[in-house]
């Protein structure tokens, strides 16, 4: 990963920095009802993940990308590139485990970590409840490569999950900036994955945030990463959708001060 052809972003007046990284389907815009908030509070940085964004295809490789663990080796360079230490890192969905791998790696680089939506195994198994059986996800993949744009088209209301347009249409334009086969293996990535080790092995504080009604993360996946975690704290919000920082932000602007206050100089 490299800041600048990720169109990195920096605002924001704070001593102490804070680096803010979206989810898949959508690009750095997705904080900008939050990102007034961490300014206030922050030296603030945000960009624009492989594969997303405006001209997302330049900077993807099949290849690296192909785990999440490409993903944290990119946000650890990144990270070194542009000397973040020591930084609050607030990540959406995949970037929630993205930003857990990396802290197992390097957690010098890292005080807190947020995660909103997060899960580290989207696949049920006995014992653990992810949300999707195998047959789920290969519905799901086929649709993709049968019809990006249909699957897309109906796969954006779902997921936001509240009667709310604004919403909607940010999540669906950064659904069809996205290469179709870019997306297809970015999601392949992601609901294939199995990061629970790493999970259990992040040596920061964590403060997880979900909705109560999530399709894409039961309230099950943020209870077990409350017990499993070292040093975690579980907030739901009453509300429903995967996306609570663009449909209830002033709900999650709520939990940051009440556990983040006693953090920013």
């Amino acid at each position: 990963m490299n800041f600048d052809e990720l169109h990195g972003r920096r605002s924001g007046g704070g001593k102490c920095k804070a680096v803010l990284s979206h989810g898949f389907g959508t690009d750095q815009d997705a904080w900008s009802a939050l990102r007034p908030w961490f300014d206030e509070r922050y030296d603030v940085y945000s960009f624009d993940l492989p594969g997303c964004g405006r001209g997302g295809d330049k900077t993807y490789d099949f290849e690296r990308y192909d785990s999440l663990y490409g993903y944290a080796d990119g946000l650890i360079d990144l990270l070194d590139q542009t000397g973040i230490d020591d930084c609050l890192y607030v990540g959406h969905s995949m970037s929630a485990m993205i930003g857990a791998i990396a802290s197992v790696g390097r957690p010098d680089l890292f005080s807190r970590i947020v995660m909103i939506g997060a899960s580290p195994r989207y696949l049920n198994e006995p014992g653990y409840v992810g949300g999707f059986d195998a047959t789920d996800l290969d519905a799901l993949f086929d649709s993709m490569a049968a019809n990006y744009q249909a699957w897309a088209a109906g796969f954006a209301p779902l997921v936001v999950g509240v009667d709310d347009a604004h919403a909607v249409s940010e999540f669906s334009r950064g659904l069809f900036q996205m290469r179709p086969d870019i997306a297809l293996h970015t999601s392949r990535t992601i609901f294939t994955s199995d990061v629970r080790n790493a999970a259990r092995r992040v040596p920061v504080p964590v403060t997880l945030i979900q909705t109560a009604n999530d399709v894409a993360v039961p309230r099950e996946v943020g209870a077990w990463l409350a017990r499993e975690m070292k040093d975690a704290t579980l907030d739901i919000i009453d509300a429903s959708g995967h996306l609570p920082h663009l449909t209830a932000p002033d709900a999650v602007m709520r939990i940051l001060d009440k556990h983040l206050q006693g953090d920013v100089p």
